[in-house]
C-alpha cells in the first residue's frame, strides 16, 4: 500500500454553521465517520483506518472498491474524487495535492482556505486496533501511552525505534509510529504528550523528528495536539508545535473552533495571549475573534477581552456584542471592589484563577457603551432586549440584559447604562415589571436605593403594576426568588429581614396602594401573611428553642455561683465566722466576680423567660424579640465569663502555695478556655443578630449616592 495514500486518508466535511458548538463531550458528531473497526456507512468511504482488501482490485466493468482510487486507466468512480494527477471532476472536489477548485473547499492534504467554512478532518492510522493486531496494542500502545503521560522520553523513544525497525524489516512501506493512533479516540502519541502540562522536553524531542504535516493529525473529537495543549495552558508546548507548523493556528473544524477559541473556553490566560499574538502575526480570519472575546468574558479574562474587542467589526459581531453584554450583566462579582488579604491572593494564584480585575470589566463595559453611541436607537434596544424566544407562538424576551443585571444585583452595570441612557430606567419586561420590581423580588437593596436618587420620578415608577396587578408592595410581600436572605442566622432573623423590606416598600408607595388588590383578590398584607405563614411557625419554634436552651444554661450558672458565694475558698474562722482570706486582694476579686456572675445569670433568665412568654405576632419579630434574644445571649456570655474568671482566681488563691507559681498560673489560664470556645462558637450569631437588628436600618436610603457620582461603590 502506498504510504502517501495512507497518510492522506482524510475525512472531508463541509459546514456553514458559524456558531461554535459546546466542546463538552468528545467523540465524532452523529452522521460523521464510521465507528472504528466497522465497515463504511452507505455512500461513504471505507472504515476509518482500514484500506481495501489486499490483492483485490475493482470488479471488472465496475468502479473501484469503496474508499479506493479509480481502477488503472479509468476515470474516477461515480461519487468519488478524481484520479490522482488529474483535474477535478466537474462538481467534485479538487485533485489530490492540488489547490482548491474556485468556489470549492480546500485541496486534500492542505489546510482550510481562509474565510471558508469547509474543514478537513485528518485522522491517523488505526491499524493497531485491528483484531489481528491486539498483541501490538497491548505491547505498543499501552506502554507508549504511559510513557507519554509520565513524560519518560527514553521509554517512548525505545518503543518507537523498535516499531519503526520492525516496519522496515517487513518492507511493507508503512509509516513510523507517530502516524498511528494509540487510543480509541484516535489520539497519537503527540496528542497524549501535549495533554500533559509537564511534558515540555518530551514534546520537544518528539516534534524534532516529525514532519510539519505530521502535527496536523486530529482525534475523533476533531482536536489537534495544539488544541489539547491549549486546554492545559502549557505555552512552552504550544510554542514548540507552532514553530514547527504555523498552520495549526488557523485550522478550524465545522464551526470555526481554533486553538485560540479552546484556550479561551478553558480560561487559560497565558495561552490565550500567546495564541492571539501568533494568530495576528499569521493573519487569521477576524470572524474567530468575536467568539474568542465572548469566551474570555465568560472565563473572567477581561484583560484579554479588552485586547480582542477592538478587532470585532460592529456589523459582523452584533450577536456576540449582545452576548458579551449579557455575560457582563450576569457577573456582578466582576464589578465589585473586594479587598483580598495575602492568604486569599496566594490561594488564588495556586489555583490558577486569580480574582478578576474589576477595573478591566468596567473598562470593557465602557468600551462597548462608547461603541453603542454609533448604533441607531432601534439597534441599541434590540441588543439590550436580547434574542426572542417563541412560547406558544408568542414571542418573549427572557434574556433582556437590563433585567438580567437587576436579577443578579449588578448595580454598577446598571448605573453605567443609566448614566449613558437615562430613559432605560422606564423599561419593563414581558411581565410589565420595571427594574425596581425585579430588584425587590430578588431583595437587591443597592438597586432599590436608586429610587432615592431619581427625584419625583420615583412616585411614578413605584406606582406601576405588573401583568397580574401586583404593586411594588405585593412583590415585597412575596418570598424572595433567591437565597439572599438565607445568610441570616435563624428563621426569626429571616422573618425580621422580610418585615424590614415590607415596611420599607410600604413607606415608599402611595398610602392608598396598601389596600390595592391583585388579580387573586389579595391585598399586600394578606399576601404577606399567606406566603410567610410557614416561616412564622418556624421562627416561633426557633426562637422558643433557642431561649429555652439558653435559659437552662443560665439557671445552672446561677445555681453554681449562688452556692459558691457561701462555700468560699479557705472557709471561715471558727471564732468569728469571717472568711480566712478576707484580707487577700485576690479573694476580694473572687467574691465580686461571683456576685456579678450571679446577677447576670439571673437577669438573663428573666430575659429568656420574657421571650418564651411573648405573643409571637409578626410585628414582634421586627425588633422586640430579636432585641430580647440578643440581650439575653449577651448577659449569658458575660455571666460565663465572670464565673470562669472567678474560678481561676479561687484556684490561684488556694493552690499557688501547694504548687509552684508556674503550675498554678497555667491551670488558672487554661480555665479560661471555655470562654474562648463560647466566644468563637457564638460570636457569629451575636454578630448576625446585631447587624440584622441595628445594621439593617442602614440598608435603605444610604447617605452615599451612586447614580450621578463618579466611581460608584456598593
Amino acid at each position: 500500500m502506498d504510504e502517501s495514500s495512507d497518510i492522506n486518508n482524510y475525512h472531508v466535511t463541509t459546514s456553514t454553521n458559524e456558531t461554535p458548538p459546546n466542546l463538552e463531550g468528545p467523540g465524532p458528531a452523529p452522521g460523521q465517520g464510521p465507528a472504528p473497526g466497522q465497515g463504511p456507512a452507505p455512500g461513504q468511504g471505507p472504515a476509518l483506518g482500514q484500506g481495501p482488501v489486499q490483492g483485490q482490485g475493482p470488479v471488472p466493468g465496475q468502479g473501484p472498491a469503496p474508499g479506493q482510487g479509480p481502477a488503472p486507466g479509468q476515470g474516477p468512480a461515480p461519487g468519488q474524487g478524481p484520479a490522482q494527477g488529474q483535474g477535478p471532476v466537474p462538481g467534485q472536489g479538487p485533485a489530490l495535492g492540488q489547490g482548491p477548485v474556485p468556489g470549492q473547499g480546500p485541496a486534500l492534504g492542505q489546510g482550510p482556505t481562509p474565510g471558508q467554512a469547509a474543514s478537513v478532518l485528518r485522522l491517523p492510522r488505526q491499524d493497531l486496533f485491528a483484531d489481528d493486531r491486539r498483541q501490538d496494542f497491548i505491547h505498543i500502545c499501552s506502554p507508549l501511552y504511559k510513557a507519554a503521560i509520565e513524560g519518560v522520553w527514553e521509554t517512548a523513544n525505545e518503543i518507537m525505534q523498535q516499531f519503526n525497525q520492525n516496519q522496515n524489516q517487513n518492507q511493507d512501506g508503512r509509516p513510523p509510529l507517530v502516524h498511528y493512533a494509540i487510543t480509541d479516540n484516535c489520539e497519537t502519541i503527540l496528542h497524549i504528550a501535549a495533554s500533559s502540562s509537564r511534558n515540555t522536553d518530551f514534546v520537544r524531542n518528539l516534534v524534532r523528528d516529525m514532519e510539519p504535516e505530521d502535527l496536523l493529525y486530529q482525534n475523533l473529537s476533531k482536536n489537534t495536539a495544539l488544541c489539547l495543549a491549549a486546554m492545559t495552558g502549557n505555552v512552552d508546548i504550544a510554542t514548540i508545535m507552532v514553530n514547527k507548523n504555523r498552520e495549526l493556528l488557523t485550522i478550524d473544524f465545522e464551526s470555526h473552533i481554533t486553538p485560540l477559541y479552546i484556550a479561551a473556553l478553558y480560561g487559560k490566560r497565558d495561552m490565550v495571549n500567546y495564541l492571539y499574538d501568533e494568530t495576528r502575526r499569521q493573519g487569521g480570519p477576524y470572524t474567530h475573534y468575536k467568539w474568542v472575546c465572548l469566551k474570555c468574558v465568560e472565563t473572567d479574562l477581561f484583560d484579554v477581552a479588552l485586547r480582542i474587542f477592538p478587532e470585532i467589526p460592529d456589523n459582523d459581531g452584533a450577536n456576540e456584542i449582545r452576548d458579551i453584554l449579557g455575560v457582563l450583566a450576569r457577573k456582578a462579582s466582576a464589578f465589585e471592589e473586594t479587598k483580598q488579604d495575602l492568604m486569599s491572593s496566594m490561594m488564588g494564584c495556586f489555583k490558577g484563577r486569580p480574582h478578576p480585575n474589576t477595573g478591566e470589566a468596567m473598562k470593557l463595559l465602557d468600551l462597548i457603551l462608547t461603541r453603542s453611541e454609533t448604533w441607531p436607537k432601534q439597534v441599541l434596544h434590540n441588543r439590550l432586549r436580547g434574542p426572542v424566544t417563541i412560547i406558544n407562538r408568542i414571542g418573549t424576551y427572557p434574556a433582556r440584559i437590563l433585567f438580567i443585571a437587576a436579577e443578579m444585583g449588578n448595580i454598577k452595570f446598571l448605573v453605567e447604562l443609566f448614566r449613558k441612557y437615562p430613559d432605560l430606567i422606564w423599561k419593563v419586561n414581558d411581565n410589565k415589571q420595571n427594574i425596581f420590581h425585579v430588584a425587590v423580588s430578588h431583595r437587591h437593596e443597592s438597586i432599590y436605593n436608586l429610587l432615592y436618587e431619581i427625584g419625583s420620578m420615583k412616585d411614578l415608577i413605584v406606582a406601576q403594576k405588573d401583568r397580574d396587578e401586583n404593586t411594588l408592595l405585593h412583590i415585597a410581600a412575596k418570598n424572595a426568588k433567591n437565597n439572599r436572605l438565607q445568610d441570616v442566622s435563624g428563621a426569626a432573623f429571616r422573618m425580621q429581614r422580610r418585615l424590614l423590606w415590607y415596611k420599607e416598600v410600604e413607606s415608599m408607595i402611595p398610602p392608598h396602594y396598601t389596600e390595592k388588590r391583585n388579580k387573586d383578590g389579595l391585598t399586600p398584607s394578606e399576601l404577606f401573611s399567606q406566603t410567610h405563614n410557614k416561616l412564622l411557625i418556624e421562627s416561633e419554634k426557633w426562637m422558643k428553642g433557642t431561649a429555652s436552651k439558653c435559659m437552662l444554661v443560665a439557671t445552672l450558672i446561677a445555681t453554681v455561683v449562688f452556692g459558691v458565694a457561701f462555700t468560699i475558698p479557705g472557709g471561715y474562722e471558727q471564732n468569728h465566722g469571717y472568711p480566712i482570706f478576707r484580707h487577700n486582694p485576690v479573694f476580694i476579686v473572687f467574691v465580686v466576680l461571683d456576685a456579678i456572675s450571679l446577677i447576670l445569670s439571673a437577669t438573663s433568665i428573666l430575659v429568656f423567660l420574657s421571650v418564651l412568654t411573648s405573643r409571637y405576632a409578626l410585628e414582634d419579630f421586627k425588633e422586640s424579640l430579636p432585641k430580647k434574644l440578643m440581650v439575653g445571649l449577651t448577659l449569658l456570655f458575660l455571666s460565663i465569663l465572670t464565673m470562669m474568671i472567678a474560678f481561676s482566681v479561687s484556684f490561684f488563691v488556694l493552690y499557688h502555695h501547694k504548687f509552684n507559681l508556674f503550675i498554678g498560673g497555667s491551670i488558672s489560664v487554661l480555665a479560661l478556655l471555655p470562654i474562648v470556645v463560647y466566644g468563637l462558637l457564638h460570636f457569629p450569631l451575636l454578630k448576625d443578630m446585631y447587624h440584622s437588628t441595628y445594621g439593617s436600618k442602614s440598608l435603605f436610603n444610604p447617605k452615599k449616592q451612586m447614580l450621578y457620582y463618579k466611581n460608584p461603590t456598593v
